[in-house]
């Protein structure tokens, strides 16, 4: 047993998402465009909403925590992921993996969390307008996504402490891209039950309430949106709801898919697209999303651009 707890490696090796040269480099061309799209429009969000002091509402703070948590997603996995395409020998140190897998699952946690809170902001604004000044005061969505932030960490350092105890002596060859736990878990000579197990309870847990919140408040919003008499106020009313809920979609589909599945039914090479969508397309589309498709951040975005060029002009 001693001898299974020293089996430490200094290294792993990302085997990535291709062997083939040629298919490598267009990756990475393919992924720093996405990296650049993602950097680009998620700080423009946030510089937008901050500028804008008709922006300063609930919605918009916490679209703005959106968009720097998606920020957050692409410099914890990509430029890594960059960084393996173009190297021969791919690896990724052992502290590197643990802060990797860390960042990255404390991230997935609170995005949970987030739109689950920005449902409950949807609900209180469209069924109890009244109330809604009152309810989400700054102080009450601050300590909201206070909250949001210790339970994923929290979520996060459960994950990452069970799955570095084990003895990695099967392999150091990680089959994925980036550091995550189900592929550890496949180098561990141990039975690793109780750590799929952990995985199942306290990610279902965050998936499950979160997703339990949307539910509940779109439920209640859609009987109050179609209890509305004027067809223009039916469609500002569910207006502000669509960006939510595409982004809801997108990011439940795959998480569903990664983590809440049995062992036996993992199949890397499914796996790995899933995670390119939720860590490199993913964080691109939101920021993307909100701001298509909601007018008043467009507008603050528009502003934002015809600034920056008034002061390059003047430089």
């Amino acid at each position: 047993m001693n001898a299974l707890n020293d089996t430490k490696p200094s290294y792993f090796v990302l085997s990535g998402l291709t062997d083939d040269p040629k298919l490598q480099i267009l990756l990475f061309a393919l992924f720093l465009l996405f990296y650049i799209v993602t950097l680009l429009a998620n700080v423009g969000i946030m510089v937008a909403i901050r500028g804008d002091p008709r922006l300063h509402t609930p919605m918009y703070f916490f679209i703005n925590n959106l968009s720097f948590l998606d920020l957050c997603y692409s410099i914890i996995i990509t430029p890594k992921t960059l960084a393996t395409f173009l190297s021969f020998s791919k690896t990724i140190s052992f502290v590197e993996c643990l802060i990797q897998m860390y960042l990255f699952g404390a991230s997935v946690t609170l995005e949970c969390f987030l739109l689950g809170i920005m449902a409950y902001d949807r609900y209180m604004a469209i069924c109890n307008p009244l109330l809604y000044r009152i309810v989400m005061r700054k102080r009450f969505c601050q300590q909201l996504v206070g909250l949001a932030y210790l339970a994923s960490y929290l979520n996060a350092s459960i994950h990452t402490s069970c799955t570095f105890r084990l003895p990695f002596c099967r392999s150091n060859i990680i089959d994925h891209f980036y550091c995550d736990v189900p592929p550890l878990l496949k180098l561990s000579c141990i039975d690793t039950t109780v750590n799929e197990l952990v995985m199942f309870i306290f990610g279902g847990l965050a998936e499950i309430s979160s997703l339990t919140t949307i539910m509940v408040s779109y439920s209640y919003i859609i009987s109050t949106i179609l209890n509305i008499n004027s067809q223009q106020g039916k469609k500002k009313a569910f207006s502000t709801c669509t960006s939510h809920l595409m982004t809801v979609g997108i990011f439940y589909s795959t998480i569903v898919f990664m983590y809440l599945r049995p062992s036996s039914s993992y199949a890397m090479s499914q796996d790995k697209i899933a995670s390119v969508f939720y860590t490199v397309v993913t964080p691109m589309l939101n920021p993307l999303i909100y701001g298509l498709r909601n007018k008043e951040v467009s507008r603050a975005f528009m502003k934002v651009r015809q600034k920056c060029r008034l002061i390059l002009l003047l430089v």
